[in-house]
């Protein structure tokens, strides 16, 4: 299918260097691939947020006190 879409001249003479050097005439192949990589990379992320939703509170009540209070000596000599 055949789209318009509107790019910088500065972009667009990157893109057609770069689909030169691969021996391609145009760059619909590069924002296809780019276009790809960016959806693919969503879904992605909505499964490292899933994933670490998944592991909120885990963390034990010794290490989470650890914690805590290694954050608060942090912040007292951040000040």
């Amino acid at each position: 299918m055949r789209t318009t879409i509107e790019l910088p001249d500065s972009l667009r003479a990157r893109l057609l260097h770069l689909a030169a050097s691969r021996g391609e005439k145009g760059f619909s192949n590069l924002v296809r691939e780019a276009v790809e990589a960016y959806l693919s990379g969503l879904g992605s992320k909505d499964e490292g947020r899933r994933r670490a939703a998944e592991v909120l509170g885990t963390l034990p009540d010794v290490e989470a006190d650890h914690l805590e209070e290694s954050v608060r000596r942090l912040r007292e000599r951040w000040r």
